[in-house]
């Protein structure tokens, strides 16, 4: 790994299913309206597959608590009912990769629950 590579993972276990997690964040679009502090602009220049998304494009200007931001792109390369991944390119070049895996069924006691990494 070059000096300047970096890989991290995290996880998150959201009270939603897959399904609502998937919606949510195919709307790039909608990115700067729900994470304004971190999403200055967001452009989607090619929808791609109108029900995978695969293909789509995403022109991006974020930041983050250091004083720089950062200008990059993503396309969307696979989508399925368990996640999805892209490629970005700009500031940012390399892949990223979200699991999710339901953790509770949504008629289960206390809703549903999913485990996104």
């Amino acid at each position: 790994m070059a000096a300047n590579d970096y890989a991290f993972v995290t996880r998150w276990r959201l009270a939603a299913t897959p399904a609502e997690i998937t919606d949510v964040l195919s709307d790039a679009a909608g990115l700067a309206r729900w994470w304004p502090a971190v999403y200055l602009d967001v452009r989607v220049e090619s929808p791609g597959d109108p029900v995978t998304g695969v293909g789509k494009v995403v022109a991006l200007w974020t930041k983050g608590w250091l004083p720089y931001t950062l200008r990059w792109s993503f396309r969307v390369t696979e989508a399925n009912d368990r996640g999805f991944s892209i490629e970005a390119s700009g500031d940012f070049v390399g892949r990223g990769v979200w699991t999710l895996e339901p953790v509770r069924a949504a008629d289960a006691p206390g809703g549903p629950e999913t485990l996104v990494t």
